[in-house]
């Protein structure tokens, strides 16, 4: 067994278990656990992404620390810090999970060519995905662009089972005087997050398979605990997917069968924007940025703040500023509300979901939004317009979700009907009226749609 050195270069796999390219690193000799502080992502992150990330790093610091060992945490440009710590250590290789994003693709290609020039070598291991981005092709060879079948090739190509934790080995650690430490995150009022780390996660899963069987019924109901919370331990990587899928595989109830579904679309955004980078920004259909959209102003403040009158936009837009967190329903319906009744283009936001989003993920987060806008991976696209009254009867028929978020409408008495109060009872319970009429609205996207097409 080899004794040279080796740098394991933690990014969005914050975890001990179920980790091939730490495991790589414990194969080749001692390990120096880094991670790199960088400015180009921690400066546009918001307050969620920024605090949870903090609890992150804190926990598995702690879980190292067990170990005898510590999270070495350096600030600055990774060119110059990864190779920093590298030669700090002696390090002959520097160990990674890949990384598909569009930034993460040309920071990594940096960091290998300053390397390289050392004579350190780059090694990639595993990634955040079951199947890395780019494996799944048709009988062409072409990336899928429709998820049905990509979904279907995903499972026919199936993954690796989960391996442990490395048991012995030894650690390395940076000088203290060479490191630093993680900004402490001040949260705005009324902001909370949810706890952090490869601990919680496993917690927080375990505790959702216990009611799995409720999940493919229960999980567009926002008024209900249906859903597994797990996006923001998936986007940190504080758990890895084939763990997940393990654990699913012995399971053949309807809702197991949705859920890895709703895996295979994370899996699915993710190849998309491997192969389309620039979709991250722009339109996955081109022709869409032809359409007449109106000018951000009070209208994105008002939906931002959740104050439309539309009370299932509002609750959901309130939720996430409280908790870092939206429903998936609830997100479409925003979403839909944005473009389509108030007629601003996808990227505000994508923007304003990513600030506040502590499980924002790029891929997932620019594609949802392309979805719902008519101008992503949907085959049927633009067309469906969601009605915010119509949906928030159906998917919280008793309305406790908006009672939970909106305050004024708790009242049961005083609100018979939370989903379209009516002027009388808004004025009494100081609910704004409704910003837009949303049949007009939806006539006028269509319209608006239809000029694109001729």
């Amino acid at each position: 067994m080899s004794t040279t050195p080796a740098v394991l270069w933690f990014r969005r796999d914050l975890r001990l278990a179920d980790h091939p390219a730490l495991l790589a690193a414990s194969a080749q000799g001692p390990v120096l656990p880094l991670f790199v502080l960088d400015d180009a992502l921690w400066g546009p992150a918001g307050p969620s992404r920024r605090a949870y990330l903090a609890s992150s790093l804190a926990a598995l610091d702690a879980s190292l620390r067990q170990r005898h060992t510590r999270l070495s945490v350096v600030h600055g440009d990774p060119v110059a810090a990864v190779l920093a710590a590298a030669r700090e250590v002696g390090a002959s290789s520097v160990h990674i999970s890949a990384d598909y994003g569009p930034y993460g693709t040309r920071r990594d290609a940096a960091v290998e060519e300053a390397l390289g020039a050392a004579g350190i070598e780059l090694v990639r291991t595993g990634s955040p995905y079951a199947v890395a981005p780019g494996r799944v092709r048709n009988g062409s060879g072409d990336p899928y662009k429709v998820f049905t079948p990509f979904s279907r090739a995903w499972a026919e190509h199936g993954w690796r089972g989960p391996v442990e934790a490395p048991s012995g080995g030894s650690w390395l650690e940076l000088p203290e005087s060479g490191t630093v430490a993680v900004p402490e995150v001040e949260l705005p009022d009324g902001l909370s997050i949810p706890e952090a780390g490869e601990r919680a996660a496993h917690r927080r899963w375990q505790e959702f398979l216990e009611r799995l069987d409720g999940y493919a019924d229960g999980r567009d109901r926002p008024g209900v605990e249906a859903t597994s919370r797990m996006s923001t331990h998936l986007r940190w990587g504080e758990i890895h997917p084939r763990t997940m899928l393990a654990d699913l595989a012995a399971r053949h109830s309807e809702s197991a069968r949705v859920y890895r579904s709703e895996i295979a679309w994370r899996e699915f955004y993710a190849d998309v924007l491997h192969h389309r980078p620039e979709t991250a920004r722009e339109y996955l259909r081109p022709e869409y940025a032809r359409m007449d959209y109106d000018e951000p102003g009070a209208a994105l403040t008002a939906w931002q703040e959740g104050r439309t009158g539309f009370p299932i936009v509002d609750a959901g837009m309130r939720q996430l500023r409280a908790t870092g967190w939206m429903h998936n329903r609830v997100r479409m319906i925003v979403a839909s509300f944005l473009v389509k009744d108030l007629h601003l283009e996808w990227q505000h936001g994508a923007r304003h979901f990513m600030r506040w989003l502590a499980d924002g993920d790029l891929a997932s987060n620019q594609h949802g939004w392309q979805w719902t806008a008519g101008c992503g991976t949907d085959a049927a696209p633009y067309f469906r317009v969601f009605n915010p009254v119509a949906q928030g009867r159906k998917f919280d028929p008793d309305g406790g979700y908006l009672r939970r978020w909106i305050p004024e409408l708790a009242d049961a008495v005083q609100v018979p009907d939370p989903h379209e109060p009516d002027a009388d009872t808004r004025d009494l319970v100081g609910y704004p009226p409704p910003m837009v009429d949303h049949k007009a609205e939806r006539a006028e996207a269509l319209a608006r749609w239809e000029r694109i097409r001729n």
